[in-house]
């Protein structure tokens, strides 16, 4: 079936799906940084423990939601076609594999402080992060049903629940964190530890209300019949889509992790000041992680529907929109440096003002990178919403390691350029995997005919 719709048209889908898809993104973030703030109110170790911990559960997690964000580009095509059975099939067997990965995960948190040691991290800080992973391994199973779910929603174009879910969410960890952390509302004080049961209960109160609410309204769908039943045709095939999808989201994050190690070599106020604006740029591309995800859900809907002419438009409208984000954010960057870096410094700070300095150059390398980063995800979101992932997962690979990571080594330390250089790295893989996922949706797949 195909729609004609013109550009306004698209456009105007777009940021239906879009905005509510950032503003769950910003929401997500903000649980993380609710969690960094009040644990620093507690103690600096604590907020070292929580920090380590944290990091080394979302490598874990971004790795296994793969098989979460394969139901995206699946029930959309689904959609598309009006194929309710394939839509509950490609759930379940998502559900299925998330809480598989997530039990045999789980003995690595029972070594983690050793793995935490053998890294180079201080035995007394990995031993505060052993109790909070044993429970956040337990998290793990919760939070990857509700990233299945959270896909099912956004592609069947139920956006807002997203929204309001972690909306919530943010809500009731903020409480929870108040009551276990500190030891407030006749709760014990657990420190790191409370932050990691306030994060079980967030998820699992996530979980049960999304699930209701899967059955309440999308009654069309059956999601909760044959629950435990075999479909190993369909588990090959979300399989199959999200290995590459969580090795490829797992290799961007490694980037980012390798070079904060990086900037350690370089300096305290360089490690500062790379940081706080990764910060920035992380919030920044909050908003472009909305947009790819509703191009997800464009492309895949048109290619359930056999419609390439929608396909192709929607898609350009999506790239648009990214464009002019960028656009936005850089201008952000560059005309208002110091306020937004010095947000996150104390006034008192004595090494202010070089933290300040540093950022105010890294800052216009971030300004740049909102076209590529944005690019890049936007690309590879268009092509998984083609079922395409494993040749992309090739080009993130190439681009963030082959590419990316010597290159900001070489510019940083062999050439000398230092904290400059580990960004123009950044830069440079981020720009190569924008230029090669770009040409292969636009030149070799965007032609429903010539998907396989």
């Amino acid at each position: 079936m195909t729609m004609e719709r013109t550009y306004l048209e698209h456009a105007k889908k777009t940021l239906v799906l879009g905005l509510p898809l950032a503003g769950s993104q910003i929401a997500q973030f903000a649980v993380h940084m609710t969690d960094v703030i009040m644990m620093g109110w507690y103690g600096l170790d604590e907020l070292a423990a929580l920090v380590l911990a944290s990091g080394f559960w979302f490598i874990l997690f971004i790795l296994l939601a793969g098989f979460a964000f394969a139901v995206m580009p699946l029930v959309a095509t689904a959609s598309g076609q009006g194929d309710s059975t394939t839509v509950r099939r490609a759930t379940r067997m998502a559900i299925w594999l998330s809480v598989l990965a997530a039990v045999l995960i789980y003995p690595i948190f029972g070594f983690s402080d050793d793995i935490l040691m053998a890294l180079g991290q201080q035995p007394h800080i990995a031993a505060q992060a052993r109790p909070y992973l044993a429970i956040a391994g337990i998290e793990m199973i919760p939070a990857l049903i509700v990233a299945v779910f959270r896909s099912y929603f956004s592609a069947l174009e139920r956006t807002r629940v997203v929204l309001f879910a972690v909306i919530g969410a943010v809500i009731l960890n903020a409480g929870l964190n108040y009551m276990f952390i500190f030891g407030n509302l006749g709760a014990p004080e657990l420190g790191v530890m409370g932050s990691a049961i306030a994060s079980l209960i967030v998820n699992f109160t996530m979980l049960a209300v999304l699930a209701v609410y899967a059955a309440k309204a999308t009654p069309e769908n059956d999601l909760f019949r044959n629950p435990f039943k075999p479909d190993w045709a369909m588990f090959a095939t979300v399989f199959k889509m999200g290995v590459p999808i969580g090795i490829t989201s797992l290799s961007e994050v490694g980037l980012f992790n390798a070079a904060a190690l990086m900037m350690g070599w370089i300096g305290t106020a360089t490690l500062a000041a790379h940081g706080i604006v990764l910060q920035l740029t992380a919030i920044a591309f909050m908003t472009q992680i909305g947009l790819s995800q509703a191009g997800t859900i464009r492309v895949g809907n048109a290619m359930g529907r056999g419609d390439e002419a929608d396909m192709r438009k929607g898609a350009l409208v999506v790239v648009v929109l990214s464009l002019i984000m960028a656009a936005l954010s850089a201008a952000l960057f560059l005309l208002l440096p110091d306020l937004l870096i010095g947000l996150f410094i104390a006034p008192d700070e004595p090494a202010r003002d070089e933290v300040l300095a540093i950022g105010g150059v890294l800052i216009f390398f971030a300004a740049a990178m909102q076209f590529s980063d944005g690019g890049q995800v936007v690309a590879l979101s268009l092509l998984r919403g083609l079922h395409d992932t494993a040749v992309p997962m090739w080009l993130a690979a190439i681009s963030y390691w082959v590419l990316g990571m010597p290159a900001g080594y070489i510019f940083g330390f062999v050439l000398g350029w230092g904290a400059e250089g580990v960004w123009m790295g950044f830069l440079f893989g981020l720009t190569a995997a924008w230029v090669m996922m770009s040409y292969r949706f636009w030149a070799q797949k965007a032609r429903l005919s010539r998907v396989a």
